[in-house]
């Protein structure tokens, strides 16, 4: 797996249900290599930080073998890589096949996968319609949050490399699987898990004790 694209957002104001709103969902490639920190992307604009950055969701990277997927479904957008909101666009990243707790080298830094991501109105607007939340939803297609264990710069073509194995943690997809298409049924052993499982986040654990038990 590797870096294909860097991407950072210039702040911007959008009309959402007779409001103006502030957002970072834009977000464009650029040539230098970004600075991975903490809480967040140097040079990034993070607006509302009770749903973006933080410890827990500091960086976003998102596959750019989904984007075929993608713009298949909107062909009319002008595409660019950064139009899932992500700062890093990776080649060869499956959500299948991540799992939460495995730490990757990635450029200078050392990051942890942390989240999937859940996305919220701000992705529909970019996109020009509310649908692709479902979309986004069912597909499975999340991406991923992560942790930034050791601060660093990423420029493309950096190497997303792991460092350190999670074998028993849950992947992303089965992390989603669980916030948005819990079956008792199915999927109780998988939550059990999840809850025992020190590296899935606090809030991810809360979130399955509100909807799920």
């Amino acid at each position: 797996m590797k870096v294909i694209s860097t991407n950072i957002s210039e702040p911007k104001t959008i009309s959402w249900n007779g409001k103006e709103v502030n957002t970072g969902i834009y977000k464009y490639p650029v040539k230098e290599a970004i600075y991975l920190g903490k809480e967040d992307v140097k040079g990034d604009h993070v607006i509302d930080r009770r749903y973006h950055g933080g410890v827990d969701k500091a960086c976003y990277l998102y596959a750019v073998d989904h984007y075929p997927y993608w713009k298949e479904k909107y062909p009319d957008l002008e595409w660019n890589y950064g139009m899932l909101g992500e700062n890093l666009t990776i080649e060869g990243f499956d959500e299948h096949e991540i799992r939460i707790g495995t730490v990757y080298r990635l450029g200078e830094a050392t990051v942890q996968i942390s989240r999937p991501r859940q996305p919220c109105y701000k992705l529909g607007i970019r996109f020009n319609s509310q649908k692709i939340i479902k979309q986004f939803i069912n597909s499975l297609l999340s991406g991923v949050y992560v942790r930034v264990l050791t601060p660093g710069y990423v420029k493309v073509g950096d190497e997303f490399v792991i460092e350190k194995k999670h074998t028993k943690g849950i992947s992303i997809a089965e992390l989603n699987m669980l916030m948005f298409h819990y079956d008792a049924l199915k999927h109780k052993n998988l939550l059990d898990k999840a809850l025992q499982d020190s590296l899935v986040s606090d809030s991810d654990k809360e979130y399955f004790k509100k909807h799920a038990i």
